[in-house]
């Protein structure tokens, strides 16, 4: 696993350094043990969470360019524990409505000693922090209209929604109000055989 990391890292253009390494594959193998036991994800191999979870959530690393991220309906932290370990000088915030998820985001979060991480159990629509987000990623949480209509007042002015998706989703980009897409990234992820976009929307 450590060899197969190291070598798509290279491929995808990231530097990575030793010691994150180790805390990705140390999040991966947490996830793996939880798995079993709460089902956080529907992928239970190995090389699959790797490809599909680990390296997915790290394509996105170019585009993050903020101090500070809230992942929105993160799951078991993804995209955003990954990004945190590779960015200690990023601030991100997690939410999901599922307790065990958000449980699960809190205990990665201790043993990892990941101190820019904050997990948080709840709907978005009721989240009302101190301060709004210059960045919001979401990862299969909704569709584009409905990620901008619950996360509008979380969004700093002139801040970013990047949204994950499989193949470019057109027909929620014809239905989007409220927003506009700023770009439209193909992503690559070695050894993962399907379409991956990220489409960053901006307040229309």
């Amino acid at each position: 696993m450590k060899d197969r990391l190291k070598t798509a890292l290279a491929a995808m253009g990231l530097a990575i350094d030793a010691d994150q390494q180790d805390r990705l594959l140390a999040y991966l193998a947490l996830l793996q043990k939880w798995n079993r036991t709460y089902n956080l994800t529907a992928i239970h191999e190995p090389d699959r969470m790797l490809t599909h979870h680990l390296l997915d959530s790290l394509a996105v690393l170019p585009y993050v360019t903020a101090g500070r991220l809230l992942d929105v309906g993160a799951g078991a932290g993804l995209p955003g524990i990954p990004l945190a370990i590779v960015r200690p000088d990023l601030e991100v915030t997690l939410i999901d409505s599922s307790h065990k998820k958000a449980a699960f985001m809190q205990q990665a979060a201790i043993e990892l000693r990941l101190g820019n991480v904050k997990a948080l159990h709840g709907r978005v629509e009721d989240l009302h922090p101190e301060a709004p987000f210059p960045q919001i990623v979401s990862r299969a949480f909704s569709d584009l209209s409905d990620f901008v209509r619950l996360t509008r007042h979380l969004l700093a002015e002139d801040g970013e929604w990047l949204a994950m998706k499989g193949l470019c989703p057109h027909e929620e980009i014809s239905l989007l109000k409220g927003a506009r897409v700023k770009r439209d990234v193909e992503l690559q992820v070695p050894g993962l055989e399907a379409d991956r976009h990220l489409i960053v929307l901006e307040s229309a």
